[in-house]
């Protein structure tokens, strides 16, 4: 059994199979979501529940968090029974959100407030990564915090790795989604273009996946459109939130602002479904 004892708040289709892993590693887990019915998935892996942020950071000592956005971290953070209103001091907690490195630099300073400890420390994959640690985890913040709970942050993943400080995390997955936004509309354009020119959609990515351009991506979003489901792995609307976040931060290439105008016209339709059902919207 593993001595720390570990907080985790934001129970989505990251959180539960992250903080799952870290249940099966031997930790201790104490859990707190906004959502108080998807709750009881981890109670049933064995996890305790925390009425507040701020009585998880009590009780634990280091506090994961995934959330879906800026204003969410804001909430769980600075909110009347937030993370920072706990009577604590010497604790770490890790924003594993795709968030804007503005907020993460911000956060880092309160937590230093208080005498506690933050990284950004945002995630590439998916749920299928989730559920097997092989996340790719890019993280922000102090080397020496950093080095000390690399042991947990390798239970979630196959690599995690620091890049710099604070908000460096969250900048290079925002340049990652940037390129995942590139992937899905370039692959989405492919069949369309194909389709409306007599290939078959199955024909052409055997074809794909056998080539040199051929990688997972294309693999499981290939799968997908040929089996017409469109069930969110990664919403359509959470990429127009990255890629949004990525403009405010200055990425101007004409790539990058062809596909935030895409999904950005695609998120009223499509928002709920899979990133990869951007497809329906360019047929």
């Amino acid at each position: 059994m593993n001595t720390t004892k570990i907080g985790w708040i934001g129970l989505g289709n990251m959180g539960i199979p992250m903080a799952g892993q870290l249940i099966t590693a031997g930790y201790s887990v104490t859990a707190y979501n906004r959502s108080k019915a998807k709750e009881s998935a981890l109670k049933e892996m064995g996890a305790e529940i925390a009425l507040t942020p701020a009585e998880l950071l009590e009780e634990t000592d280091v506090v994961f968090v995934m959330v879906s956005d800026d204003q969410a971290i804001s909430e769980i953070f600075g909110g009347e029974e937030g993370l920072l209103q706990a009577k604590t001091s010497d604790k770490i907690i890790i924003n594993m959100s795709t968030v804007s490195p503005k907020i993460s630099k911000e956060m880092a300073g309160r937590c230093r407030d208080k005498e506690s400890f933050y990284l950004d420390a945002p995630v590439s994959g998916s749920v299928k990564q989730a559920e097997t640690g092989q996340l790719v985890i890019m993280v922000g913040g102090e080397e020496e915090i950093f080095e000390k709970v690399k042991p947990i942050l390798e239970k979630l993943g196959k690599l995690a790795m620091l890049v710099g400080s604070y908000g460096a995390g969250n900048t290079a997955k925002l340049a990652i989604n940037s390129l995942l936004a590139l992937y899905a509309q370039g692959l989405a354009e492919t069949v369309v273009f194909a389709n409306q020119n007599g290939i078959e959609t199955a024909d052409l990515l055997n074809l794909i996946n056998n080539a040199a351009i051929g990688n997972i991506f294309t693999k499981i979003k290939g799968d997908a459109i040929i089996g017409d489901n469109y069930k969110a792995a990664f919403a359509l609307k959470h990429i127009v939130k990255d890629l949004g976040l990525a403009k405010d931060e200055g990425i101007s290439s004409p790539l990058a602002k062809t596909a935030y105008e895409t999904f950005k016209n695609a998120e009223a339709g499509y928002g709920e479904e899979d990133i990869i059902a951007i497809i329906k919207a360019l047929k």
